[in-house]
C-alpha cells in the first residue's frame, strides 16, 4: 500500500513519543512537550515538540520560526528539508515497508562550544542569507501582489498614507516545502539596535480571478534567522520617530502577525505598531523606556492554554518593567483584528 505525506505525517504523530527522543537523544520532556535546542539536536529549548494531545507531532522551533508536522520534522532534521526522502525513512521507521529497520540514528555527541564559535557562525550565515534576500527586493510595495495581497485582506494601506517600509515584494524566493521558488512578501525583524536580523516569508500565489492570497503550503509564513527580542516595526504613530527615538510617552500597539497589526494602525494610526512575529516571542521584544504604555492586541485563542501562558507572560514582563499594560482583544472567537477590520470596513469604529 502506498502512503501519501498526510498518512504518514499522522502515522508518524502517533508515535511521536518514540520519535522526538530518537531524533533528539539530548533533549528533555517538559510536560507535553519534548524539548532540544534547534534541529541540530543540542540541548535547550527553543524547538518544541507536542508529544500527546489534538496537536501531537507538530513542532515549532521559536527562534528561528520553523514549524511543521511529524514528517516535516524528519524531514528537516535529517534530509534537509526533503520531504520525499523523509517518507522513505518515515515507511521504513514505522515498518509499513518490507525494507530492513532504518540504521540507528548517529548525531556526533554533542559538546560545549565556546561562545562565538560555531553555533554563531551557523547564526550569522542565517543573518547574512536573510539580508541577501531582502536586499534582492526593491523597495515599496505600490502596485506588488504584496498589496494585492493585503488588499484581499482588507488592509488599504492608502489610509494610511503611505506603505510601511518595513515591507517589500520578492517576486521568487525558495521554497523549501515544495522545493521551487515562489513570490513572496517579505518583513523585516529588526533587533534592539534597530538592525536587521531576520526576514519574514509570506509565499503568495495568484488565483484564477487574478487576486493574490497565501500559497497553498503547510507553511506559508516562515522566518529567516533568529529573532528572538526583536519586531518588525510597521507603523511610527503620530510622533513619525523610530523606534529608537520614540518620545516619551510614545504609545505602542503590539500584535503578533503582519495582518493583524497593520489592521491595528489602520484603525489607530496615531499609535506606534509593531509585530512580534509571534506570542512566544512577544515578552521578549525590547522596547525604549520612553514607550510607557502597551496595548497588546492579541488573538481571541481562548481554547488554546499555550497561547494564553505565552500572552500572560508577556503581560506580566511588560507590567515588570513598568509600563502600562492594556490588552486588548476581539470579541470574535478565534479571530483576531484582521477579522475585525474585515467585518467592520470603516476604520476606527472597532479600536484595540
Amino acid at each position: 500500500m502506498r502512503h501519501n505525506a498526510s498518512s504518514l505525517a499522522r502515522l508518524l504523530a502517533e508515535r511521536t513519543q518514540a520519535l522526538a527522543p530518537e531524533l533528539f537523544p539530548h533533549g528533555k520532556r517538559d510536560g507535553t512537550e519534548w524539548r532540544v535546542g534547534s534541529l541540530a539536536g543540542e540541548p535547550g529549548q527553543s524547538l518544541a515538540v507536542r508529544l500527546t494531545g489534538a496537536r501531537q507531532g507538530l513542532w515549532c522551533d521559536f527562534s528561528s520560526g520553523e514549524r511543521g508536522d511529524a514528517l516535516d520534522l524528519v524531514a528537516a532534521c535529517l534530509f534537509g528539508n526533503n520531504r520525499k526522502d523523509a517518507m522513505v525513512w518515515a515507511c521504513t521507521w514505522l515498518g509499513l515497508d518490507d525494507s530492513a529497520p532504518p540504521p540507528a540514528i548517529r548525531r556526533p555527541p554533542v559538546q560545549e562550544k565556546p561562545r562565538g564559535l560555531e553555533l554563531d557562525r551557523e547564526a550569522q550565515q542565517r543573518r547574512a542569507k536573510a539580508r541577501q534576500v531582502w536586499q534582492e527586493a526593491p523597495p515599496g510595495i505600490a502596485g506588488t501582489p504584496v498589496e494585492s495581497y493585503l488588499s484581499g485582506r482588507g488592509i488599504d494601506l492608502r489610509l494610511l498614507g503611505r506603505a510601511p517600509g518595513a515591507l517589500r515584494f520578492h517576486p521568487s524566493v525558495w521554497c523549501a516545502e515544495i522545493q521551487r521558488r515562489l513570490p513572496a512578501m517579505l518583513a523585516a525583524i529588526c533587533g534592539p539596535t534597530g538592525k536587521m536580523v531576520a526576514v519574514h516569508r509570506t509565499w503568495l500565489a495568484q488565483t484564477p480571478s487574478g487576486a493574490w492570497g497565501k500559497a497553498d503550503l503547510a507553511n506559508a509564513k516562515k522566518v529567516l534567522g533568529s529573532f528572538a527580542g526583536g519586531c518588525i516595526r510597521l507603523w511610527r504613530g503620530a510622533s513619525g520617530a523610530a523606534l529608537g527615538m520614540a518620545p516619551d510617552g510614545d504609545v505602542t500597539i503590539l500584535a503578533e502577525g503582519i495582518e493583524t497589526a497593520l489592521s491595528c494602525a489602520i484603525a489607530c494610526p496615531e499609535y506606534r505598531v509593531l509585530a512580534s512575529v509571534s506570542l512566544s516571542n512577544m515578552a521578549a521584544v525590547k522596547l525604549p523606556d520612553t514607550i510607557t504604555e502597551i496595548i497588546v492586541a492579541a488573538d481571541n485563542d481562548a481554547g488554546n492554554p499555550a497561547a494564553r501562558k505565552a500572552l500572560k507572560a508577556a503581560l506580566h514582563q511588560f507590567a515588570q518593567q513598568g509600563r502600562t499594560v492594556r490588552l486588548a482583544v476581539p470579541e470574535i472567537e478565534h479571530g483576531d483584528w484582521n477579522d475585525v477590520l474585515r467585518n467592520e470596513p470603516a476604520a476606527g469604529r472597532n479600536r484595540p
